[in-house]
């Protein structure tokens, strides 16, 4: 009964590692700015329908961006999801630069408190509900290798090289409460990582010193949201007389933050290198500080939505989320950035979840996202836009019904001529069920 959550420990000692071990294994110039490339917080299951993450709750797969939603399981459910990405830059000059990455994206595990399976034994249907969840996922990824040629007229022709590498990752414990049409839910993390930046002046003179200027800081924080969702269902007195009849409902959600504080312990090194500049023959360090202190804000968000349900045949939502980078503070790194919005659209459709047929039974997802990043270069907001399709293949895993959440997402982030982006995303997810745990025995 509890081998999904003894997997789950160990999986999770396994994945911290590798998770904190990566930043990303692409090299993106948009992780320069701020806290660096902002991860796609969902479940690979939530991105191939566009992020719709506000009112999406589902019995068995698990929502950790809308803490209410947990309370909507019926199972005990252990999600994982990995990624593959392809991008593609291309900057003002005409440059282009292809690269791969990839990464295990996340790490869940929810469950109802009180198995649903005891109202069938009992005979009794309860309006209150309570679930738990908890995650390990990545924030930011910083992850970037720039080279700029240049020539000065005294000193001649010299490289500006600019590297940076790191990641915030966050583990986060979460509760649900669903009591008659309305659950809220309380999602508490803490948040770490480190992040390094380089810049080097590499001067094509053999006899010359190159420069080094290293700031590296570690940050760490508590965070926390709060969600809401109200289910409305629109043929309730059909659907009370008839179960087999498909309940028609929509979720209305909301979930949000205020900005939330962290610390930052850093350190800065300024040298003066001769000889071969990857191997570093350090002639001078002209300056070097460490355990800097320091503090920031991260920004508050706001995420409001509507999901519309065919039962378990079809769902269309609709999200909106507003985050304030335009409040973020970070004395290791100042920087201004703008707010943030998104809008997405996207849902599922299964031809018949009682067809003998297996392709009736699959989860076939779509979605489209629009937004605009919290970066700018110069007076060009960064745009950004997906387009995203996956499927959901059930599986039997120990005689429970399990799920494949599998897709693909194109798109392109843009600051104008300046740079753009054009990247592919390959998603995978494999979310375990088990109805067993908290059961109510009622023989030995």
């Amino acid at each position: 009964m509890y081998k999904i959550g003894i997997g789950f420990f160990f999986v999770f000692i396994l994945g911290s590692g590798q998770l904190f071990a990566q930043s990303g294994g692409f090299n993106s110039p948009f992780s320069r700015f701020g806290i660096g490339d902002l991860v796609d917080p969902n479940p690979i299951y939530l991105r191939h329908m566009g992020g719709v993450n506000a009112a999406f709750a589902d019995n068995y797969h698990i929502n950790h961006v809308n803490p209410a939603s947990y309370s909507f399981l019926r199972a005990t459910a252990f999600d994982i999801g990995i990624s593959a990405n392809r991008i593609s830059l291309t900057d003002d000059t005409g440059s282009n630069f292809s690269d791969w990455g990839g990464n295990l994206e996340y790490l869940s595990l929810a469950f109802p408190l009180r198995n649903p399976l005891n109202e069938v034994f009992d005979r009794e249907k309860r309006d209150f509900r309570h679930a738990m969840g908890f995650s390990l996922v990545p924030v930011s990824r910083v992850s970037y290798h720039i080279l700029n040629d240049d020539v000065d007229p005294e000193i001649g022709a010299f490289t500006r090289e600019f590297i940076g590498d790191g990641g915030i990752f966050k583990v986060q414990w979460g509760n649900s409460v669903f009591y008659k049409n309305l659950s809220v839910g309380l999602n508490l993390g803490y948040q770490f990582g480190e992040l390094a930046y380089d810049r080097v002046i590499d001067f094509n003179e053999v006899t010359a010193f190159d420069n080094r200027f290293t700031n590296d800081f570690a940050l760490s924080g508590f965070t926390y949201n709060v969600g809401a969702i109200y289910q409305l269902i629109l043929n309730k007195d059909a659907f009370t007389k008839d179960p087999n009849i498909e309940a028609k409902a929509i979720n209305i959600g909301i979930y949000g933050n205020a900005a939330t504080s962290f610390s930052t312990n850093g350190t800065e090194l300024f040298q003066n290198s001769s000889g071969d500049i990857e191997l570093l023959a350090i002639t001078d360090t002209l300056s070097f500080r460490q355990d800097i202190e320091g503090s920031g804000k991260l920004p508050p968000q706001l995420g409001i939505g509507a999901t519309y349900y065919v039962g378990a045949s079809l769902s269309l939502g609709v999200n909106y989320v507003l985050t304030r980078w335009s409040k973020y503070e970070n004395d290791a790194n100042p920087e201004e950035l703008s707010d943030a919005t998104k809008i997405s659209f996207g849902g599922f459709y299964r031809p018949n979840v009682k067809s003998f047929n297996y392709r009736d039974r699959v989860y076939y997802r779509f979605g489209f996202s629009y937004g605009k990043g919290e970066r700018s270069i110069g007076e060009n907001q960064l745009n950004e836009y997906s387009i995203n399709a996956g499927l959901g293949l059930p599986f039997v895993y120990q005689r429970k019904i399990s799920h494949i959440n599998l897709g693909v997402e194109f798109g392109q982030r843009s600051t104008g001529p300046v740079l753009s982006e054009t990247f592919v995303k390959l998603g995978l997810g494999l979310t375990f069920n088990d109805d067993e745990w908290f059961i109510k025995r009622k023989y030995n």
